[in-house]
Protein backbone atom coordinates (compact mmCIF):
# COMPACT_ATOMS: atom_id res chain seq x y z
CA UNK A 1 0.00 0.00 0.00
CA UNK A 2 1.05 3.30 -1.21
CA UNK A 3 2.04 5.67 2.01
CA UNK A 4 -0.25 8.44 3.29
CA UNK A 5 1.98 11.18 1.65
CA UNK A 6 2.00 9.69 -1.70
CA UNK A 7 -2.03 9.41 -1.90
CA UNK A 8 -2.25 12.81 -0.65
CA UNK A 9 0.34 14.49 -2.93
CA UNK A 10 -1.99 12.49 -5.65
CA UNK A 11 -5.23 13.73 -4.43
CA UNK A 12 -3.97 17.28 -3.86
CA UNK A 13 -3.43 17.03 -7.71
CA UNK A 14 -6.44 15.42 -8.93
CA UNK A 15 -9.09 15.53 -5.65
CA UNK A 16 -11.56 13.75 -7.92
CA UNK A 17 -15.31 15.12 -6.47
CA UNK A 18 -17.98 12.50 -6.40
CA UNK A 19 -20.75 12.99 -8.50
CA UNK A 20 -24.51 14.12 -7.56
CA UNK A 21 -26.57 16.58 -6.55
CA UNK A 22 -25.18 17.59 -2.79
CA UNK A 23 -22.69 19.47 -1.85
CA UNK A 24 -19.60 17.30 -2.09
CA UNK A 25 -16.06 17.72 -0.42
CA UNK A 26 -12.82 15.56 -1.53
CA UNK A 27 -9.92 15.36 0.69
CA UNK A 28 -8.25 14.39 3.86
CA UNK A 29 -8.40 14.43 7.56
CA UNK A 30 -8.32 13.35 10.81
CA UNK A 31 -11.85 12.93 12.29
CA UNK A 32 -10.35 13.65 15.96
CA UNK A 33 -7.22 13.12 18.42
CA UNK A 34 -8.79 13.61 22.07
CA UNK A 35 -5.78 14.37 24.66
CA UNK A 36 -5.65 13.70 28.45
CA UNK A 37 -6.14 17.17 28.87
CA UNK A 38 -9.63 17.25 27.86
CA UNK A 39 -9.15 18.87 24.62
CA UNK A 40 -9.81 17.59 21.28
CA UNK A 41 -8.43 18.68 17.89
CA UNK A 42 -9.21 17.45 14.23
CA UNK A 43 -8.51 18.38 11.02
CA UNK A 44 -9.97 18.64 7.27
CA UNK A 45 -8.46 19.57 4.56
CA UNK A 46 -10.80 19.86 1.20
CA UNK A 47 -8.81 20.73 -2.20
CA UNK A 48 -11.86 19.73 -4.20
CA UNK A 49 -15.43 21.89 -2.98
CA UNK A 50 -18.44 21.77 -4.74
CA UNK A 51 -19.60 25.19 -2.80
CA UNK A 52 -16.49 27.58 -2.93
CA UNK A 53 -12.67 27.19 -3.03
CA UNK A 54 -10.93 24.23 -1.54
CA UNK A 55 -10.18 24.95 2.04
CA UNK A 56 -8.62 23.25 5.40
CA UNK A 57 -10.37 23.70 8.89
CA UNK A 58 -8.81 23.00 12.37
CA UNK A 59 -11.95 22.01 15.07
CA UNK A 60 -10.66 22.47 18.65
CA UNK A 61 -12.62 21.21 21.83
CA UNK A 62 -11.85 22.91 24.87
CA UNK A 63 -12.03 20.60 28.18
CA UNK A 64 -15.30 22.67 29.09
CA UNK A 65 -16.20 20.99 25.81
CA UNK A 66 -16.42 24.43 24.23
CA UNK A 67 -15.96 23.71 20.22
CA UNK A 68 -14.01 26.16 18.20
CA UNK A 69 -13.23 25.85 14.04
CA UNK A 70 -10.65 27.98 12.30
CA UNK A 71 -10.51 27.65 8.43
CA UNK A 72 -8.82 28.84 5.66
CA UNK A 73 -11.98 29.91 3.70
CA UNK A 74 -15.60 32.02 4.88
CA UNK A 75 -17.36 30.10 7.31
CA UNK A 76 -20.09 30.16 4.51
CA UNK A 77 -18.01 27.56 2.33
CA UNK A 78 -16.20 25.73 5.29
CA UNK A 79 -16.71 23.07 7.80
CA UNK A 80 -19.16 25.92 10.17
CA UNK A 81 -21.68 26.10 7.32
CA UNK A 82 -22.68 22.83 9.09
CA UNK A 83 -21.68 22.71 12.26
CA UNK A 84 -22.09 26.50 13.31
CA UNK A 85 -24.94 26.03 15.57
CA UNK A 86 -22.79 23.93 18.13
CA UNK A 87 -19.64 26.28 17.51
CA UNK A 88 -18.35 28.79 20.70
CA UNK A 89 -16.59 30.70 17.75
CA UNK A 90 -15.04 30.60 14.21
CA UNK A 91 -12.47 32.16 12.87
CA UNK A 92 -10.43 32.60 9.18
CA UNK A 93 -6.70 32.75 8.93
CA UNK A 94 -4.19 31.00 7.70
CA UNK A 95 -3.45 27.09 8.46
CA UNK A 96 -0.13 25.14 7.20
CA UNK A 97 0.27 21.68 6.65
CA UNK A 98 3.80 20.22 6.59
CA UNK A 99 4.76 16.56 6.38
CA UNK A 100 8.07 15.98 7.52
CA UNK A 101 8.46 12.27 6.10
CA UNK A 102 5.62 9.75 4.65
CA UNK A 103 4.19 9.28 7.77
CA UNK A 104 4.36 12.11 9.86
CA UNK A 105 3.14 15.67 9.64
CA UNK A 106 2.40 18.74 11.34
CA UNK A 107 -0.41 21.37 11.60
CA UNK A 108 -0.07 24.91 12.39
CA UNK A 109 -2.56 27.31 13.37
CA UNK A 110 -1.63 31.30 13.93
CA UNK A 111 -2.79 34.48 14.06
CA UNK A 112 -4.14 34.06 17.92
CA UNK A 113 -4.76 30.37 17.88
CA UNK A 114 -1.24 29.55 18.31
CA UNK A 115 -1.58 26.05 17.99
CA UNK A 116 1.45 23.27 16.72
CA UNK A 117 0.46 19.96 16.10
CA UNK A 118 2.57 17.19 15.27
CA UNK A 119 0.97 13.64 14.16
CA UNK A 120 2.78 10.54 13.13
CA UNK A 121 0.30 7.58 11.20
CA UNK A 122 1.09 4.14 11.20
CA UNK A 123 -1.01 1.20 8.97
CA UNK A 124 -2.34 -2.04 11.07
CA UNK A 125 -3.93 -4.82 9.34
CA UNK A 126 -7.29 -3.59 10.59
CA UNK A 127 -6.78 0.06 8.69
CA UNK A 128 -5.40 -2.37 5.78
CA UNK A 129 -8.57 -4.64 5.48
CA UNK A 130 -10.91 -1.79 5.87
CA UNK A 131 -9.28 0.45 3.13
CA UNK A 132 -9.41 -2.51 1.16
CA UNK A 133 -12.97 -3.21 1.57
CA UNK A 134 -13.54 0.78 1.17
CA UNK A 135 -11.52 0.69 -1.92
CA UNK A 136 -14.04 -1.57 -3.47
CA UNK A 137 -17.33 -0.59 -2.27
CA UNK A 138 -19.11 1.05 -5.55
CA UNK A 139 -20.34 4.49 -5.32
CA UNK A 140 -24.32 3.21 -5.45
CA UNK A 141 -23.77 1.66 -1.89
CA UNK A 142 -21.84 4.79 -0.83
CA UNK A 143 -25.13 6.63 -1.39
CA UNK A 144 -26.84 3.96 0.97
CA UNK A 145 -27.43 5.42 4.51
CA UNK A 146 -27.90 1.62 5.48
CA UNK A 147 -24.43 0.84 4.27
CA UNK A 148 -23.18 3.95 6.06
CA UNK A 149 -24.72 3.05 9.46
CA UNK A 150 -23.52 -0.54 8.65
CA UNK A 151 -19.92 0.48 7.93
CA UNK A 152 -20.10 2.86 10.83
CA UNK A 153 -21.41 0.18 13.30
CA UNK A 154 -18.73 -2.49 12.20
CA UNK A 155 -15.54 0.40 12.06
CA UNK A 156 -15.90 1.59 15.42
CA UNK A 157 -15.42 -1.52 17.90
CA UNK A 158 -12.49 -2.58 14.81
CA UNK A 159 -10.83 0.46 14.98
CA UNK A 160 -11.13 0.96 19.14
CA UNK A 161 -12.60 3.92 18.28
CA UNK A 162 -16.20 3.80 19.94
CA UNK A 163 -18.90 4.91 18.10
CA UNK A 164 -18.56 6.07 14.08
CA UNK A 165 -21.14 7.70 12.64
CA UNK A 166 -20.75 7.65 8.69
CA UNK A 167 -24.29 9.31 8.32
CA UNK A 168 -27.02 11.33 10.13
CA UNK A 169 -27.42 15.28 10.25
CA UNK A 170 -24.96 17.90 11.52
CA UNK A 171 -26.16 20.55 13.84
CA UNK A 172 -27.41 22.67 11.30
CA UNK A 173 -29.91 19.96 9.88
CA UNK A 174 -28.14 19.05 7.20
CA UNK A 175 -28.21 15.39 6.40
CA UNK A 176 -24.58 14.19 5.89
CA UNK A 177 -22.20 11.06 4.38
CA UNK A 178 -18.79 10.35 4.87
CA UNK A 179 -16.72 8.16 2.24
CA UNK A 180 -13.68 6.65 3.97
CA UNK A 181 -11.67 5.23 0.68
CA UNK A 182 -8.22 4.89 2.93
CA UNK A 183 -7.60 5.22 6.57
CA UNK A 184 -4.20 4.94 9.03
CA UNK A 185 -4.68 5.08 12.91
CA UNK A 186 -2.77 8.01 14.36
CA UNK A 187 0.24 6.13 16.19
CA UNK A 188 1.92 9.20 18.16
CA UNK A 189 0.16 12.85 18.60
CA UNK A 190 1.71 16.08 20.60
CA UNK A 191 0.11 19.37 20.35
CA UNK A 192 0.55 23.06 22.50
CA UNK A 193 -1.65 25.62 22.10
CA UNK A 194 -1.46 28.45 23.57
CA UNK A 195 2.44 27.61 24.06
CA UNK A 196 0.61 24.77 26.57
CA UNK A 197 0.99 20.86 25.91
CA UNK A 198 -2.25 19.01 26.00
CA UNK A 199 -0.56 15.87 27.34
CA UNK A 200 -1.12 12.45 25.70
CA UNK A 201 -3.24 11.47 23.53
CA UNK A 202 -5.87 9.38 25.03
CA UNK A 203 -9.29 9.02 25.30
CA UNK A 204 -12.33 11.04 27.51
CA UNK A 205 -14.14 9.80 29.70
CA UNK A 206 -17.05 10.48 27.42
CA UNK A 207 -17.24 10.15 23.85
CA UNK A 208 -18.47 13.78 22.05
CA UNK A 209 -20.25 14.43 18.87
CA UNK A 210 -21.59 16.91 17.19
CA UNK A 211 -24.96 16.10 15.95
CA UNK A 212 -24.74 12.91 14.36
CA UNK A 213 -20.91 13.12 14.03
CA UNK A 214 -19.35 11.27 16.19
CA UNK A 215 -15.63 11.85 17.05
CA UNK A 216 -13.49 8.37 17.53
CA UNK A 217 -11.82 7.89 20.64
CA UNK A 218 -8.62 7.62 19.14
CA UNK A 219 -6.91 9.19 15.87
CA UNK A 220 -8.00 7.89 12.55
CA UNK A 221 -6.68 9.74 9.27
CA UNK A 222 -8.76 9.25 6.28
CA UNK A 223 -8.75 10.15 2.42
CA UNK A 224 -12.04 10.09 1.06
CA UNK A 225 -15.04 12.34 0.60
CA UNK A 226 -18.01 14.09 2.38
CA UNK A 227 -21.48 14.92 0.68
CA UNK A 228 -24.09 17.09 2.74
CA UNK A 229 -27.94 17.50 1.47
CA UNK A 230 -28.91 21.19 2.62
CA UNK A 231 -32.06 21.33 4.42
CA UNK A 232 -32.11 16.89 3.68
Amino acid sequence: MQSPRAIVDSVEQHPGLPSGPEERFAGYGVMGVPFSSGHILALRHFPASSVGPGYSSVWIRDPAGIWTMHSTTDPGFSCPRYFGSALGAVSTGGISIRWRNDYSFTVEVGEGVDLSWDLTLAATPVTRLLSAVSGAVPDRLWRSRTFLRAMGAVAGPVLGAGHIGLTGRVPNGQSFGARPRRMWIVRESTAHLLGRSLGQAAALPVQDRLGDFWIPQRGIFMIGSSVFQPGG
